[in-house]
């Protein structure tokens, strides 16, 4: 399980931002406390997210990592507020795909990809479908085929328009050839409850597996590329037929301009982190697995994300509520 942990917490002296050219004269990096920014309030996913890696990485590099909540329209104010930060080599931001790779696109902002420095991945999640327990299907081709019979009799739940669920649904449905009616809630429970009340008819979410497990859900296919843990003898969207790529990830990253070296050495210490030996574990919890990639190979995934989701938004004519 992940924790929420209190991360070491500096005075404000430690707070203060130094250019580049006083790092080269302090002395060698890191002489003082590294920041990492979420855009999301304490308690969250991403809260714990930060605060597990926060955690980790201060005992790596001998520096306290201050973990700062940023919340606010809808996660770009904190967005913002990182991009903007010193690229001094003490500044991080850790995000979602939707983050940075999807909110650009979905309503007016002052970031893009390109105002971050990737550092690393750090995970990936598993996507679940799932549906009422008495449905009259037991697959997601089963699904499929229903509702090609029935254009536009079935229902899907996400957590918003715009979001990386509500995305990747319709990207589905259209590979599928399926025409289904989209059903945005405020939150997941929300939605989770109308599933097992028979008010809607699918829902794409991990949230949902432990009631699939219990039986109290039926599951249909998993949307990753791997199996869920949880939920061993469930077969992928791939091995249904489907091809979906997943997107939905959590990364590190750094305002442009950080030092390179500074990048490779965070990321690097991330790397170990995320192999321990517990983490696969920990974040089981929270339907997502260890999935660490390098500056570079992140930085490509981030900026095809984006470019996909744009392409995406655009053609589907998806705009913000």
């Amino acid at each position: 399980m992940i924790h929420r942990r209190s991360v070491f917490i500096a005075g404000g002296a430690g707070l203060a931002l130094a250019a580049v050219g006083a790092r080269a004269q302090s002395g060698a990096w890191p002489d003082r406390p590294l920041k990492f920014v979420t855009p999301y309030p304490p308690g969250g996913l991403s809260d714990q997210i930060t605060r597990y890696v926060g955690d980790r990485l201060a005992k790596a590099i001998g520096q306290p990592v201050i973990i700062e909540n940023k919340p606010g329209a809808g996660a770009t104010l904190g967005t913002e507020y990182a991009a903007r930060a010193t690229p001094d080599g003490y500044n991080f931001f850790v995000a979602p795909t939707a983050t940075v790779c999807v909110a650009p696109y979905m309503r007016k902002v002052n970031f893009s990809i390109n105002d971050f420095a990737p550092v690393a991945k750090l995970t990936s999640s598993y996507g679940l479908i799932s549906t009422g327990k008495n449905a009259p299907f037991n697959n997601y081709r089963e699904f499929v085929a229903a509702a090609k019979a029935a254009p536009g009799k079935y229902t899907f739940a996400t957590n918003g328009v715009g979001s990386i669920v509500h995305l990747t649904a319709v990207l589905l449905h259209k590979k599928a050839g399926i025409e289904l009616v989209h059903v945005p809630y405020k939150g997941s429970m929300e939605s989770m409850t109308d599933l097992i009340g028979g008010r809607i008819d699918l829902m794409y979410d991990p949230v949902t597996a432990p009631r699939v497990r219990d039986g109290i859900l039926k599951g249909l296919a998993v949307t990753n590329s791997v199996r869920y843990p949880l939920l061993p003898d469930l077969s992928t969207l791939a091995e249904q037929g489907f091809e979906l790529d997943s997107r939905s990830w959590f990364g590190v990253f750094a305002p442009k301009g950080t030092p390179p070296d500074i990048v490779a050495r965070v990321s690097a210490e991330i790397k170990k982190i995320m192999a321990g030996p517990t983490v696969r574990a920990d974040m089981l919890i929270s339907s997502m697995y260890p999935d660490y990639e390098d500056p570079e190979t992140f930085g490509r995934r981030a900026r095809n994300d984006s470019a996909f989701f744009e392409d995406i938004i655009r053609k589907e004519g998806i705009t913000a509520e």
